[in-house]
């Protein structure tokens, strides 16, 4: 790939191929080159968002009639069976595992990555990630699905930690002046994976469908090439910047915010702190209510709106026909796309914004707009405003996307930079935690209010928008107890020192940034970003027109 050979590098000694020591960067590097070497992983990891795009073509795997027995299928005998289709109930369950195991890889593995540097983390990461995803073909050819929970949903998984978290500290490292825009712009990837990865595989599926096969493992394997060329483009195109480099010419701001710290916690204290596990609740109930969201977009629009979405205004849901309810499922589904864009753009806007304003006063608003959001979204409904209706929960998806793109920074603030990848990777089980509470609390509130009599319509969420604003507002409490650590917590200058050691420059430029600059958008970063950019522009032109066809 463009960004994997960046530098000038002597390799001697034992110094292994993979070593966190083998990427020390030289004078004359440009930092302009890490963004997109993070993106060119985030971007195939986030496919782990598209992957519904092959239950259903999963779920009629097997031609001809089903066996009558299949219908009294469990999931552990679904598991097993090679006579009968899979329900998508129990291919759902990849999912669930992709986004448990990142959380626990990230949380366990976090201080390893730390130690060994980016560069290792990501050939793991597209090892195991790429690796399940054949594992998970071996399972369509041979119809076992646990093949394919192990595959994709456990190896791929621990691909997903890793991946997720490998660049983290090594961005915040290389633009101290800019924490929330770096992290924002590799972070945005795994929003926008999706974007490239669910229409590339449908015309995958298209291309290698036969009368026989219905295509899914062909794509597999397919998929699982492309993502090992872009991660391992990325994983060797990872530098990191000497211990003690900063920009050229750029100094911490004298009137620096107490918010921001410039000493270091070490990873065994972080957890102890209640910072940490206020900053935990902040992430969790930040997601838990956007991830509620997510997971009930289509099914709100279509019961708020029915029949307006389609020029019947005076139709509820419950009067549409078979053929009319799946034009406004149509729809609902452009809906869902609009909010994917949303999502992606809110991860670089409110990190880089965050720059600005501050990470606390960035989450103050997340919750503060929120809570608003969501207490008129009832209103909204009530009065068939569709545009502000889409506008605002756009706006809420938005934030719900910039809390994963801010924290990273946040945690840099207040914990320092040297171990702040692990740290976040322990952080991550707020993530895990929050994909069990807000989709289970907003499908129990709904389930609660049709077994009370409530009739699909704005009245079936009125409760669940004033329940995720309530979740909010308990977020708002967390965030305003977030203060600075207490000297305690830091480790001393000769600990950083011996932490740091094997990053010591091995030149020294003429200025104090030890010879790398600001960088800038030279022949080989624009090159490098084009590697990333096009794809991800050719999902955005994707996603919108079919977006605008839907809506329109």
């Amino acid at each position: 790939m463009a960004f994997a050979g960046t530098t000038n590098e002597d390799l001697t000694g034992s110094v292994g191929f993979l070593d966190k020591e083998r990427i020390v960067a030289r004078p004359g590097f440009n930092r302009w080159l890490v963004p997109p070497a993070a993106l060119a992983i985030h971007l195939c990891i986030g496919m782990a968002y598209g992957f519904s795009v092959f239950w259903l073509p999963l779920s009629k795997a097997l031609p001809g009639t089903a066996d009558p027995s299949c219908s009294s299928l469990n999931l552990l005998s679904a598991l097993v069976t090679t006579t009968c289709n899979w329900r998508v109930a129990d291919l759902g369950w990849i999912y669930t595992l992709f986004f448990v195991l990142l959380g626990c890889s990230a949380a366990i593995w976090g201080g390893w990555l730390e130690r060994v540097g980016p560069r290792k983390a990501g050939f793991v990461s597209a090892c195991c990630w790429c690796g399940g995803i054949l594992v998970a073909a071996l399972g369509v050819i041979t119809h076992q699905l646990w093949l394919m929970w192990v595959g994709a949903g456990v190896i791929g998984g621990v691909g997903l930690g890793l991946g997720y978290i490998s660049p983290v500290s090594t961005l915040i490292k290389w633009f101290p002046d800019r924490r929330g825009m770096a992290t924002g712009m590799a972070i945005m990837g795994f929003g926008g994976g999706a974007m490239i990865g669910a229409p590339l595989a449908n015309l995958l599926m298209n291309y290698f469908k036969t009368d026989t096969s219905i295509g899914v493992w062909q794509t597999f394997i397919a998929m699982a090439l492309i993502y090992f060329c872009f991660m391992m483009g990325g994983a060797f195109g990872y530098r990191i910047p000497p211990a003690g480099w900063r920009p050229e010419g750029w100094t911490p701001p004298a009137s620096k915010s107490t918010m921001i710290t410039h000493k270091h916690v070490h990873l065994r204290n972080a957890h102890k702190t209640p910072q940490f596990w206020l900053i935990w609740a902040v992430l969790c109930l930040n997601v838990s209510a956007g991830i509620g969201v997510i997971g009930m977009a289509s099914p709100m629009l279509q019961e708020i709106f029915a029949g307006s979405l389609i020029g019947l205004p005076d139709l509820s849901f419950s009067q549409l026909d078979a053929g009319q309810k799946a034009q406004i499922a149509t729809i609902a589904a452009g809906f869902a796309g609009l909010l994917s864009l949303f999502n992606i753009g809110g991860r670089f806007f409110w990190a880089s914004l965050s720059d600005k304003i501050g990470r606390k006063n960035t989450y103050y608003t997340f919750f503060v707009l929120g809570i608003v959001l969501y207490a008129l979204a009832p209103t909204l409904a009530d009065m068939g405003s569709k545009a502000l209706f889409v506008l605002a929960f756009g706006v809420i998806l938005s934030m719900y996307g910039g809390g994963f793109a801010t924290i990273p920074a946040y945690l840099a603030d207040i914990f320092g930079t040297q171990f702040v990848g692990a740290i976040h990777g322990r952080l991550l089980t707020a993530w895990a935690t929050a994909g069990i509470v807000g989709p289970v609390v907003v499908n129990y509130i709904r389930e609660a209010q049709i077994a009370a009599g409530v009739a699909p319509g704005p009245a079936l969420y009125t409760g669940t928008m004033y329940i995720l604003a309530g979740m909010l507002a308990l977020g708002l409490v967390a965030n305003a107890l977030v203060r600075p650590l207490s000297d305690k917590w830091f480790m001393s200058d000769e600990e950083v020192a011996s932490l740091q050691a094997k990053s010591v420059a091995a030149s020294i430029g003429p200025s104090g940034s030890f010879g790398i600059g600001r960088g800038g958008l030279d022949g080989k970063a624009v090159l490098a970003w084009a590697v990333v950019g096009i794809p991800l522009l050719w999902g955005v032109w994707v996603t919108l027109k079919s977006t605008f066809a839907l809506l329109g």
